[in-house]
């Protein structure tokens, strides 16, 4: 499965990037950095996430959704 974000020539994202990227919120975006089920990495200050991490992430959401058995209405 090949996940194309909206700018492929990136390599990485900030936060606040990556947030709209997954189509949820910067604040959502350090939750899960902060539960270990997004990757990211700290430079000088700045909190970055690799391309292939959020297409891990994107992955794994996928495999989970795939897996759990269908919720009834």
């Amino acid at each position: 499965m090949d996940l194309t974000l909206y700018r492929s020539d990136k390599l990485f994202y900030r936060p606040k990037e990556a947030a709209v990227v997954l189509g949820m919120s910067r604040t959502a975006v350090f939750r899960l950095i902060k539960t270990g089920e997004l990757q990211s990495v700290k430079r000088d200050g700045y909190r970055l996430i690799h391309v292939e991490a959020l297409q891990e992430f994107a992955r794994a959401l996928v495999e989970a959704a795939e897996s759990s058995p269908a919720r009834a209405a």
